[in-house]
């Protein structure tokens, strides 16, 4: 069973590409921006499309990956609240827009969301705006697919092991470690459900 994993050198990548890895018959391809056994520009439709022709037909794609802009509202701008839309909810559609055609019949596509889609965070809101997009194509397009492709997402609270970098933006948040959020990745790939958002911590 091929496993494409995109954002595998992150911290939920990589505790998800561990995770998946200890299964017998798992062939685990890392996929990062710079690292990784291949890279890919998510925010590219050119650069996501090479990528899946490099790897070949796979069983799952499992996207980790995504930039947010962080920032108060009255100072943002348009520009500013693009950052998001190109990159993490774009780019994780892309991912699974071009990414259908590579799958085989019954495989499954996991992206990733956040606890600020349900909570918003000061100078969260291109967060919350992504987070909840990516949730909504997520159950609109598992309506869809074909060939009995799934579509889930996973949302996890914030990472243990990010407190230090963002703990300030979470004050009184509960935080999970990343193996625990990788378990939530697990269940979509293996499970049988699709249009799901499996809360992590939340």
């Amino acid at each position: 069973m091929k496993i494409v994993v995109i954002g595998a050198s992150g911290t939920v990548g990589r505790a998800v590409a561990d995770e998946l890895g200890r299964s017998d018959g798992y062939e685990i391809v890392r996929v990062g921006r710079t690292r990784g056994d291949y890279q890919v520009d998510i925010t590219d439709t050119d650069s996501v499309a090479a990528l899946f022709e490099k790897i070949g037909r796979a069983n799952a794609i499992v996207s980790t990956t995504g930039s947010l802009f962080f920032g108060p509202i009255g100072k943002m701008t348009a520009a500013d609240f693009n950052v998001g839309l190109q990159d993490k909810l774009l780019g994780q559609v892309r991912l699974a827009l071009v990414g259908q055609h590579y799958l085989h019949d019954g495989g499954s596509i996991t992206l990733t969301t956040g606890i600020v889609a349900d909570e918003p965070i000061a100078q969260g809101a291109n967060a919350t705006a992504v987070n909840s997009g990516i949730e909504g194509f997520v159950r609109a397009a598992a309506c869809e697919l074909e060939r009995g492709i799934r579509i889930n997402a996973v949302s996890p609270t914030l990472l243990t092991e990010s407190v230090d970098a963002f703990g300030s933006f979470f004050c009184g948040f509960e935080t999970v470690p990343a193996a625990r959020v990788a378990m939530a990745y697990r269940r979509s790939v293996d499970g049988i459900q699709t249009g799901r958002v499996y809360r992590v911590g939340h």
